[in-house]
């Protein structure tokens, strides 16, 4: 019985173990799926190979960025270039370097740049080479290699020079000058390899080059201005004088006519009686009188045709035209409503509004001081020969007052001002787009005579035949 016991509990406990070995292989097995999570170096050896293959990615990632970038800013350069010859709105800046006071100044320090130039082209000193080149032994040829390249190098330079030189203009001296200095970079880069470069100092009077002829053609716009002045001046002068002539003639008549009155009525008075006598002693009182003033005339246009430089400053400005606080500050050496006229032509919409007409002895330099004193109040900066200022009244007033005072060529006691524009034809206007008033049906009529006009534009066309015939 009780081996039979054992017997039957041994045959149990070898089915138990059966089944416990293959619960364990059964185990095993699923196990051996998961081998690869539960080793753990393994793992992150793996991961840490993963981690720096994306860290070779973004690092390629970031230089192939670095480069787009630096492509995208030489094109947007480029771009920028391009798109000045185009634009109306980049206005660069320039301030002036030489100030000479000439254009033959500026062509003469020109000349010597450019002798500078050849001088350091021909004893090399433009650009230099750092490394001796030694080809198959031959020193010979290596520096003729070396010669070779340095003359590229410069040759290629020296043309985006003058093609930046050509093109210069009011507004683009600053991006020629970066257009240089751009050159003069890539072009020293290339070169690194072979140890060459362009000097700084031929750099430099490149850029000098460049500066010196901008300045050298504002100069020459500059004295083109002012000869068109000078000329303005020349035919004003003459116009005066034909205008003195004529009035000179004309006294010499009215002197002789008033003498051959007065003559004849002293002989009628010699003959009369009585109170006819004394009718003809009236009589000639008056033709006295006529005489003396006709004679004061003669002196007073002999005065004027001795002082050539003798005339008027005007003041007038045009609200409906210009707006306020702009004023023309000019000369005439006829009277200021006679060029009044000729401005208020055609040319503007409304007639001018004249503020101040002043005597002067000498008016072409009391203009000019004038002139000089607004000069950064001019509307037009580029050609200040236009006359027109943006200033107060009251200021042209106080400019002048101390002007006067300092020349000692215009009487102080006679400067008077007009501070109110009528502008009667600007106001009229205002008030008809109002409705405050109806237009008149009828047209306008000039007040100055037609034939006046006429007569006066005819002799400023002989003035210009004469002034070419001069030329």
């Amino acid at each position: 019985m009780l081996s039979t016991l054992l017997a039957l509990s041994a045959v149990v406990l070898a089915a138990a173990l059966t089944y416990t070995q293959l619960k364990l292989a059964k185990q095993k097995k699923l196990l051996r799926k998961y081998d690869s999570l539960f080793s753990k170096e393994e793992f992150e050896q793996k991961l840490d190979s993963n981690i720096n293959l994306k860290k070779m990615e973004l690092e390629q990632i970031v230089r192939e960025e670095e480069q787009l970038n630096t492509k995208v800013r030489n094109l947007q350069q480029k771009l920028s270039e391009f798109q000045e010859l185009e634009s109306v709105l980049s206005f660069g800046f320039y301030k002036s370097k030489f100030n000479f006071g000439s254009s033959e100044e500026y062509k003469s320090r020109l000349d010597k740049i450019r002798d500078d130039q050849i001088q350091m082209l021909k004893n090399k000193t433009a650009a230099i080479c750092h490394l001796p080149y030694d080809i198959h032994g031959s020193k010979q040829k290596g520096k003729k290699l070396r010669d070779d390249f340095l003359t590229l190098i410069l040759r290629a330079f020296n043309g985006e020079c003058d093609a930046a030189i050509l093109q210069v203009k009011y507004n683009n001296v600053n991006k020629l000058e970066t257009r240089i200095n751009q050159a003069f970079k890539t072009l020293n880069k290339l070169s690194k390899t072979n140890q060459c470069q362009i000097m700084p100092s031929y750099r430099y009077i490149k850029l000098e080059e460049l500066y010196l002829t901008h300045e050298f053609q504002e100069k020459k716009q500059e004295e083109a201005e002012e000869q068109r002045r000078i000329k303005e001046q020349m035919r004003e002068e003459n116009k005066a004088r034909r205008e003195i002539e004529k009035a000179r003639k004309e006294d010499e008549k009215e002197v002789k006519r008033w003498e051959q009155a007065l003559e004849q009525a002293r002989l009628e008075m010699e003959k009369a009686v009585g109170k006819e006598r004394e009718q003809q002693e009236i009589k000639f009182k008056q033709l006295e009188g006529k005489l003396d003033e006709a004679r004061a005339n003669q002196k007073t246009n002999i005065y004027r045709e001795q002082m050539t430089k003798s005339g008027h400053i005007y003041i007038i400005s045009n609200i409906g035209s210009f707006g306020e606080n702009i004023y023309k500050i000019g000369m005439t050496r006829r009277t200021p409503e006679e060029r009044v006229r000729e401005l208020s032509a055609a040319s503007v919409p409304f007639p001018f509004d004249i503020h101040a007409k002043i005597h002067c002895e000498n008016v072409p330099e009391i203009e000019t001081l004038l002139h000089k004193h607004f000069r950064d109040r001019s509307v037009n900066k580029v050609n200040v020969g236009k006359e027109f200022f943006r200033v107060t009244l009251e200021e042209i007033v106080s400019a002048v007052e101390k002007i006067a005072e300092e020349t000692q060529l215009v009487d102080k006691s006679k400067i008077q001002f007009t501070k109110i524009a009528g502008a009667e034809q600007y106001h009229k206007t205002l008030a008809i787009e109002q409705g405050e008033i109806q237009p008149s049906d009828r047209n306008y009529t000039p007040t100055w005579d037609e034939e006046e006009e006429e007569y006066e534009e005819d002799e400023e066309f002989e003035e210009d035949e004469e002034s070419e015939e001069d030329e």
